[in-house]
């Protein structure tokens, strides 16, 4: 989110922690290495030392796991709690009725039509063109909290499964052309789901209008090839990374579809990832995809990041690669980006794999770590979903004010539709505080359901109790790892000694 973010920096919104590390004068001759973060120019100030709140904060996940050994569980029990059905109730039925769900589609697709429209037509500035705003901050950051809290609306609003549901109804008997391979499992929108984060992360040309535009409809035509091809259900579920994403997301929700996706429940959060079945391998991939490309976002604001390009560029063994490569044209920052990119997954999805053969031998019973690392993916999407809203609460507050004067003029034309184009961004929503503290509830209660939910799993994958108990102590120690080092990210950009 590098362009956008900075532009609203640079304003009165948010004053950069470092737009460029001074790396010496050979980091200046191959190019500019530059700090991207989410920070505040007022930082919160501590009362306690900083490994004083992450001790404290892993401390509370290991008492958890311990609170919950002693509680214990019968073997499979689904520990799902009580549902109540909302489509019986009035608002449920005014949803679910044909007026109010044409009325969600049309406005979905409005919004659609209006983005693409702005975009293509609309002013070439990032920050006086709605499409950029709506894209990056209240979509793709703030239909993540929608979906994590209250519910998959994005099933339900779904722009391209709507028009193509609308190409159905005209060509009534159609059939997918192919059966989808079982195989595929959802690696296509794993690859997807990468290209997405590369073009956030790395490139930010997606912030850029017009290539914004080229990349909304090649997306459109890939999607509709899929579903033509495949079916526009399956597809959904296994080749849109968007529909998996915040499908994921809505799973920890404390609403959702039940087993026939026919009736719409109020449940106890997290109850639809206690309920779903292990995970295949394509799917744990795509989980650890998820945390991986927030925590490299996170990363990128820290000291450790900076050191990182610091030892790139002082390395003598990669100087002459790195003044080639340049010489060839590339962009060095991104290049070293794109490996890091690469790299987070892999290291994630290696430790991950390595603490589930650890579970089976503490467990001395059972299935191997390939069954284990599908039986406990799921237990990862809250860590996921507490990240994310730790991570980018203050950019949704504040860079999503935007959206306010530019709904009123969303193609630069001097209009003022809502009577709202002359709005301030008004910095005192959060501070630096804020975001500390939000950090530390959502990672600590994140790690703890993460702990329940893989809990939960291992009595239903052990018979005896003792053997459950055991396996969770090598995903305790990850869990609690994880727990420190995320709260250690979190705090860089916002704190005074960390």
């Amino acid at each position: 989110m590098a362009t956008l973010t900075e532009a609203i920096r640079a304003t009165e919104a948010i004053t950069a922690r470092g737009r460029a590390l001074a790396l010496g004068a050979f980091i200046l001759a191959l190019g500019p290495w530059e700090a991207e973060a989410h920070a505040f120019g007022e930082r919160h100030e501590l009362t306690l030392p900083l490994t004083v709140y992450l001790w404290a904060a892993a401390a509370a996940v290991v008492l958890s796991f311990f609170v919950m050994a002693l509680v214990g569980r019968p073997a499979g029990e689904t520990c799902s709690g009580r549902r109540i059905d909302l489509s019986t109730t009035f608002p449920g039925r005014v949803l679910a009725s044909r007026f109010s769900l044409a009325a969600i589609r049309t406005v979905s697709v409005g919004l659609f039509l209006l983005v693409l429209a702005s975009a293509a037509f609309g002013p070439s500035d990032p920050l006086t063109n709605f499409a950029p705003t709506f894209v990056w901050v209240l979509w793709w950051v703030g239909m993540a909290y929608v979906s994590g809290f209250a519910g998959d609306l994005w099933r339900l609003v779904d722009p391209w499964s709507i028009l193509f549901a609308g190409f159905e109804r005209v060509l009534p008997g159609r059939q997918p052309c192919f059966r989808y391979p079982g195989r595929f499992g959802v690696w296509p929108a794993a690859i997807l789901f990468f290209a997405f984060a590369w073009i956030e992360l790395v490139s930010a040309s997606g912030e850029q209008p017009r290539v914004l535009f080229a990349l909304i409809v090649s997306y459109s035509a890939l999607t509709w090839t899929g579903m033509a091809l495949f079916g526009r259900e399956i597809w959904r579920e296994r080749g849109d990374p968007f529909g998996i994403f915040f499908g994921l997301l809505g799973r920890f929700a404390v609403t959702g579809l039940d087993d026939e996706r026919k009736r719409w429940q109020l449940r106890p959060p997290a109850a639809g990832l206690n309920e779903a079945q292990p995970a295949s391998i394509s799917m744990t991939v795509f989980i650890l995809l998820m945390l991986s490309f927030v925590f490299f976002d996170g990363l990128r604001e820290t000291p450790a990041w900076a050191g990182i390009l610091h030892w790139i560029t002082e390395s003598m063994t990669l100087r002459p690669a790195l003044l080639a490569l340049r010489g060839a044209g590339l962009d060095l920052l991104k290049l070293v980006q794109t490996v890091a990119l690469l790299a987070v997954p892999v290291i994630f999805g290696t430790a991950y794999f390595l603490f589930c053969a650890l579970m089976r031998v503490a467990a001395g019973e059972g299935p191997g770590a390939r069954t284990l690392a599908g039986t406990f993916a799921f237990s990862l999407v809250p860590i996921a979903i507490a990240y994310h809203a730790a991570h980018y609460l203050s950019y949704l507050l504040l860079a999503g004010q935007l959206a306010i004067p530019l709904s009123s003029d969303p193609f630069g034309l001097g209009w003022n539709l809502f009577g709202t184009a002359t709005y301030r961004l008004d910095v005192s929503v959060i501070d630096a505080a804020s975001v500390w503290y939000t950090a530390i509830g959502a990672v600590v209660v994140g790690h703890v359901i993460a702990v329940w939910l893989a809990h939960a799993a291992a009595f239903r994958l052990y018979a005896e109790r003792a053997a459950a108990l055991r396996s969770q102590l090598p995903m305790l120690v990850l869990m609690a790892g994880y727990t420190a080092t995320s709260l250690w990210i979190l705090a860089q950009p916002v704190i005074k000694n960390g």
